[in-house]
């Protein structure tokens, strides 16, 4: 796939001496873009100039925003990354373009003098594909994002060959979901250096890797919800002034005026003192008056064994309000998935209806499409209900 026009369009912008750019999908999942021109930015005089890049969210969690990024973060950004891992380096883009991740390979690429390698997506990711690609990078220094879903599916190829290829690279940088502990370790036990990493497109993507900020990256918590801060920080969404004004905020800290975006994600500190991200806010399920986190049913459920990826969602009940639902990859039953959660989950805590899967639906970022497994959770749930309120027992008073 060329990407030729794209990257001088990006190389100018970063340069100050072209208009912002937008990636947009294009047809079979080839990438496209146009400029921006500065009046449309609605940004003051004298600032329209330092946006390089307008980012559309994925729209996993809402209604899709354009988040501006300026010359100054992605930098921040691109230079942040390079002192985590080490060093700069070749990229093979394995991502959508016009998502964040996809965009930072093409950026860390520019600012590095790095050729990145682009991946033919039009037949969708697989194994065989990412093999070929992975096998053109000729820099002694070699680097790929992927998200969880990619990397389970490469890890269950057959082919020594995909093994092989994982292996060749410096780092794997994994975000976009969060990663289970049994993916994590069978990667790293394989011998993968993977990098877990945090972040959206409003931070110019992952600043938080393994737990742990960026340099020049703020991280607080105000009643357990993220704030992440610093120069990574988006400038704001375009033609959204309210929405800017609600997400974003400026606030003097000792070494000077920090710019922060408020996340929809509640975290921790861990005994080590880096940051867990236990799910999102508006993650909750209500069943029966009780609040049940959907991350930590997710979180118990990839646990039991068999189990490769789950998502957990609670779906409308007639009589506890919400029920909790998972849609699972596994190589068990559902019945057995059920019982494996009980022995790890407090009662309230095991999924009511169970749907096995053999891969998660999934958007074109790779990340599980929340609209399409919820409804299909909701379909589940309803044909078993007459089953399950038959099953129920009936109590005296």
């Amino acid at each position: 796939m060329t990407i030729e026009p794209l990257l001088k369009a990006l190389a100018a912008a970063l340069a100050g001496e072209g208009p912002a750019v937008q990636i947009m999908a294009g047809p079979a999942g080839a990438a496209e873009f146009k400029l921006i021109p500065d009046a449309e930015l609605g940004l003051p005089a004298g600032h329209a100039a330092d946006i390089a890049a307008v980012v559309l969210t994925s729209g996993s969690t809402g209604q899709p925003k354009r988040t501006l990024l300026s010359v100054d973060a992605l930098a921040a950004s691109s230079m942040g990354t390079a002192i985590a891992l080490g060093a700069e380096g070749q990229w093979l883009l394995a991502l959508p373009a016009h998502y964040v991740a996809g965009l930072q390979v093409l950026v860390r690429s520019l600012f590095a003098g790095t050729r990145p390698w682009v991946m033919d997506l039009r037949g969708g990711f697989t194994a065989e594909a990412f093999t070929a690609s992975a096998g053109e990078l000729t820099d002694t220094v070699r680097y790929t994002s992927l998200v969880p879903t990619q990397l389970t599916r490469l890890l269950t190829d057959p082919s020594a060959a995909t093994l092989t290829a994982l292996r060749r690279f410096n780092a794997i940088l994994l975000g976009g979901a969060p990663a289970s502990p049994v993916l994590l370790e069978a990667a790293r036990g394989a011998g993968i250096n993977v990098v877990t990493t945090y972040g959206m497109s409003e931070t110019c993507g992952g600043c938080v890797y393994d737990g742990v900020p960026l340099d020049g990256v703020h991280v607080a918590l105000r009643d357990g919800r993220i704030r992440l801060g610093g120069d990574v920080v988006a400038a704001g969404y375009l033609g959204d002034p309210a929405l800017t004004s609600a997400a974003f905020f400026d606030e003097e800290l000792d070494g000077g005026p920090v710019r922060w975006y408020q996340t929809g994600d509640l975290g921790e500190w861990d005994g080590e003192g880096r940051l867990r991200v236990l799910g999102r806010v508006d993650d909750v399920i209500i069943s029966g008056g009780l609040k049940i986190s959907a991350a930590a049913v997710e979180r118990g459920l990839q646990r039991v064994r068999g189990v490769r990826e789950v998502f957990v969602g609670g779906v409308d009940d007639a009589e506890w309000g919400q029920r909790v639902a998972a849609m699972v990859v596994a190589s068990c039953t559902p019945e057995e998935v059920r019982a494996g959660a009980a022995a790890v989950l407090e009662p309230h805590l095991v999924p009511k209806t169970v749907v096995l899967v053999p891969e998660l639906p999934v958007l074109s970022t790779g990340k599980p499409d929340r609209a399409a497994i919820l409804a299909r959770l909701a379909d589940a749930a309803a044909e078993a209900a007459p089953t399950q309120t038959r099953a129920r027992p009936r109590t005296t008073s």
